[in-house]
């Protein structure tokens, strides 16, 4: 896309790149929206049927704004004076990215935790195979992206952005036949009403009760089994000290109604606690921040700097700048078949987990090695720009300076590595320790950790390019990299993970695990016996 709207529509760099981090924020701050409508009424399933026609809208829009002349600016001229897009057709690219954008607020929410909803969590064996859904289900959307960055990017350089948009928009169109197809072979869980109206309804009845004094015992608090029944299917939320001011929306007054009682001024421990999971997943939440920031310049600067390297694999073949990417993909790929096949069964031998590691653990190596990735990131285009300037090229931004585009490997392999870890551990954590009747909305949270990542470095790269300004006009982020600093930028995004993971730290060492009461049920004789287990 970064090509497209330089090569194309002919936006310049920085406008360029604000555009996707805004594009990508925006897509990965909708799922809020989506994960409310499936959790409140609408399911899972018709929730991402309806947003899937939505995105197969948008990317019939992009395609044609591709494909029609007068939907885009007419070529560079052969003195490189080229005319930017106007504001019609900058309208049309803008509200076709906006429908996707919607479409993605439907389908990532809940494509996951849909996914996850099919094995049942009270059977052991079928819990453990949770977790392995979310290693595969990320390699499989790893493997989509490949034949993106590969064969779609190919397509786009070599024969056209027509066929290029084109072909992932009938690919999309078959994933809505085959996924409607399924229906009968799905698991399907009924929504519960929203669950921001209880979590509402927990500070308001909180509040209202501030002045009635704690309870001696937390076993007096206000239990109940059948108004919590759609809501604990799996388990019940268990009384935990954290937040205790909360507690006092569980206790009961004489002027409460027991058997029906009004939310507004009476909860149960079990919704109470719903509001202090989601209190605790916050810090946690906002860790995940940077590292989306960090990732970000791949498909931007990283990008740009590979567009000015020699990236020939023979004298007649050259990897587009675009499919660089496939180094990132290859590693993740790589690090979760290895992580999942061999890693898991050596931790478990030290620490007895199924999992192999806690999550909070494997969020934990992931910023380790994004820390590292754009170190090396900092180092490597110090290098690419000395080659510039050897070879006098600096005052050249469309020569390729003789310097092999795979010192850049490091880097994007090293990003890939770190969203193995981080990314899927990130995600384990949302699932198992949100409220069962909030996990759309949880899987929303890691999405919306993407959409502040991404419009951070939009407000980064907005802020570097404002005040790294020279009275020359360059700058660190300057359209002409032989000229800019972006070095120096990596360096930023360096020290602030730094800082982030000593934050992150300071989050896992104090983080409570929700407590949960499972239950399950095992035949006996005739009848069914309700077995409980405590985590």
């Amino acid at each position: 896309m970064l090509s497209y709207l330089q090569g194309e529509l002919h936006l310049p760099l920085t406008k360029a790149a604000n555009t996707l981090t805004n594009f990508a924020g925006t897509a990965s701050l909708t799922p809020l929206i989506g994960a409310f409508i499936a959790d409140s009424f609408a399911g899972r399933f018709w929730t991402i049927t309806a947003a899937s026609f939505i995105y197969q809208i948008g990317m019939i829009s992009l395609t044609a704004s591709a494909v029609l002349p007068t939907l885009r600016p007419p070529p560079c001229k052969e003195n490189h004076m080229c005319q930017v897009a106007n504001s019609s057709q900058l309208a049309i690219l803008y509200v076709s990215l906006l429908l996707t954008a919607i479409g993605s607020g439907g389908i990532r929410p809940c494509v996951v935790s849909f996914g996850a909803d099919q094995f049942d969590e009270t059977d052991p064996k079928q819990k453990t195979r949770t977790w392995k859904f979310f290693n595969w289900y990320y390699f499989g959307m790893g493997v989509s992206i490949l034949v993106a960055v590969t064969v779609i990017v190919y397509i786009q350089d070599n024969i056209g952005w027509g066929w290029g948009l084109g072909i992932p928009t009938i690919a999309m169109g078959l994933s809505i036949i085959t996924f409607i197809l399924g229906y009968p072979l799905y698991r399907n869980m009924d929504p519960v009403g929203s669950p921001f109206t209880r979590l509402v309804q927990v500070i308001v009845a909180a509040s209202k009760k501030r002045k009635v004094p704690m309870v001696s015992d937390p076993n007096l608090l206000y239990e109940n089994e059948e108004l919590d029944a759609g809501i604990s299917a799996t388990g019940r939320l268990l009384h935990s000290k954290q937040f205790s001011f909360l507690d006092k929306a569980a206790i009961v007054t004489n002027e409460d109604n027991l058997k029906s009682p009004n939310l507004w001024k009476l909860n149960t421990v079990h919704r109470v606690e719903e509001l202090k999971s989601i209190i605790r997943m916050g810090p946690i939440w906002a860790a995940g921040i940077l590292l989306i920031t960090a990732y970000a310049q791949q498909g931007t600067f990283s990008l740009k700097q590979a567009k000015t390297m020699n990236r020939h694999l023979t004298a007649s073949f050259q990897i587009p700048a675009g499919s660089m990417t496939v180094f990132t993909i290859v590693s993740m790929l790589s690090t979760i078949t290895l992580y999942d096949c061999l890693l898991i069964r050596i931790a478990r031998r030290f620490t007895g987990l199924d999992r192999g590691i806690t999550f909070i653990q494997r969020m934990g190596i992931g910023f380790v090695i994004s820390i590292v990735a754009t170190l090396v990131a900092g180092f490597v285009e110090i290098k690419r720009k000395k080659a510039a300037i050897t070879y006098g090229l600096v005052d050249k931004p469309d020569s390729i300076i003789p310097i092999s585009a795979f010192w850049l490997v490091p880097q994007y392999g090293l990003h890939g590595v770190a969203e193995a870890f981080m990314s899927i551990g990130h995600l384990e954590f949302f699932y198992d320790q949100a409220p069962e009747s909030m996990r759309s909305t949880a899987t929303a949270l890691f999405w919306t950790a993407i959409s502040v990542g991404n419009y951070l470095s939009t407000f980064l790269v907005s802020v570097v390019h404002k005040y790294t300004a020279k009275p020359n006009g360059t700058n660190w982020l300057d359209d002409n990299l032989n000229k800019g600093k972006l070095e120096n930028f990596y360096w930023l995004i360096t020290i602030l993970q730094i800082i982030n993971l000593v934050y992150y730290l300071i989050c896992a060492k104090f983080y409570k695990m929700k407590p949960i009461e499972f239950r399950k049920k095992e035949e006996e004789g005739e009848n069914g016996v309700e077995l409980a287990q405590k985590v």
